[in-house]
């Protein structure tokens, strides 16, 4: 996603095509996880994802995270395999989560441009994040992939979408001195098509990889978490992703069905789904529950 593909054309990598998925379990049992990747109809795959359960000071973290290229998949690797090792390494990562999320992007962002230092071409990424600490979920995002929770049965995004014709980012855009313009779609500089990113090292004045973090309660009527790549929302609205996931209680399994249903409908991009079910005062729900992929 991302690049105006007449502006910048890349050499394609081509990718076994068969989707991946896995999953697992929390040590303490208060969550599962699974998570489906597919190229799609692309021939070459710039999504990346990363499922990851730590221990910091004592506490079980659980760090889930979507990453979706443009312009290569250099990007989206490096913040698959630096930004949550430069989290949990932050000194204020439990006493001061937000500050310490907001800085491990900033940080992996500046890393990653100075690596880049000897490359003729750009390269981006959209990150959409779910930490787990405790009984705090944070969800950080830049670009547009999106983070959906299922609230008492409701759908309820977590994440904005950071597009150049929402008026306070086309605002700070055009204040920095750059331009917003149409190219089949709203696109920074006439290239761009999300505001927010690492990497985009051309745009970089423009297009900053600042999050927006949003804070929610791990209670009894949190019920799961959808995070994943446009490839998915192009073409599932949130509501429907939620009824699709409800009845599943294999979150792997979810991952699946969501990333199928966005093929089946047409999705034309790479697809990745993650799937987090919170499961405190559910163990007898969950038990009763039988799991459908259909």
């Amino acid at each position: 996603m991302g690049y105006l593909n007449s502006v910048l054309s890349s050499s394609k990598v081509h990718v076994d095509d068969s989707p991946v998925s896995g999953g697992g379990l929390s040590q303490n049992g208060k969550f599962s996880y699974g998570y489906a990747s597919s190229p799609g109809k692309r021939s070459s795959m710039e999504d990346f994802y990363e499922t990851r359960i730590d221990g910091v000071n004592g506490e079980v973290v659980g760090l889930f995270g979507v990453f979706d290229g443009h312009g290569g998949a250099r990007a989206a690797e490096y913040v698959k395999q630096n930004l949550f090792s430069n989290l949990i390494k932050h000194p204020n990562f439990i006493s001061d989560t937000k500050s310490a999320i907001a800085d491990a992007y900033s940080h992996t962002d500046s890393e990653f441009l100075k690596s880049e230092n000897n490359q003729n071409r750009d390269a981006g990424s959209t990150a959409s994040t779910a930490i787990l600490v405790g009984d705090r979920l944070l969800v950080a995002n830049v670009g547009d992939s999106r983070a959906v929770i299922c609230r008492g049965g409701n759908a309820i995004a977590v994440s904005r979408d950071h597009k150049p014709d929402q008026t306070d980012e086309r605002r700070r855009i055009e204040e920095a001195g750059g331009f917003v313009m149409w190219a089949g779609t709203w696109r920074v500089g006439g290239v761009l098509a999300v505001s927010r990113a690492f990497g985009d090292r051309l745009l970089k004045q423009y297009v900053v990889a600042d999050p927006e973090i949003q804070e929610e309660k791990v209670d009894d009527t949190l019920e799961f978490l959808i995070l994943a790549s446009d490839g998915l929302w192009d073409v599932v609205t949130n509501e429907e992703a939620v009824s699709m996931t409800k009845p599943i209680s294999d979150p792997e399994e979810a991952a699946k069905r969501l990333m199928q249903e966005a093929h089946q409908r047409g999705s034309g991009d790479n697809t990745t789904v993650v799937v987090v079910r919170f499961l405190a005062g559910r163990d007898e729900e969950s038990s009763n529950t039988t799991t459908r992929s259909g």
